[in-house]
């Protein structure tokens, strides 16, 4: 495994290696398209991106939890959690980074 990370950094400058927008264009192009992910995700809608998976809001009940240190029950309260389900296309090409 890698300890590197993509960032929106590297995405932009992707975008204008291969789009020819300008650098400053293409970081706003992926601010956008990340800002309206995020939107569409607070208002409790699904991304989905095509051969890579869906993001999605899910709604978490209360529960009784416990502290690891002490025993001590703990109420949790309810949340909203993000989840992330990966397409089968985006799972064989993970796997296939395995055999290597």
């Amino acid at each position: 495994m890698s300890d590197k990370t993509l960032t929106r950094m590297d995405l932009s400058e992707a975008v204008f290696r291969q789009v020819g927008l300008s650098r400053n264009e293409s970081a706003q192009l992926v601010e956008d398209v990340l800002r309206h992910m995020s939107d569409a995700l607070v208002r409790g809608e699904q991304v989905k991106i095509s051969s890579f998976g869906t993001f999605s809001v899910r709604e978490k009940a209360a529960r009784v939890g416990r502290n690891p240190k002490t025993g001590q029950e703990v109420p949790i309260l309810p949340r909203r959690v993000l989840s992330f389900r990966p397409s089968h296309l985006m799972k064989d090409r993970v796997a296939a980074g395995n055999r290597r």
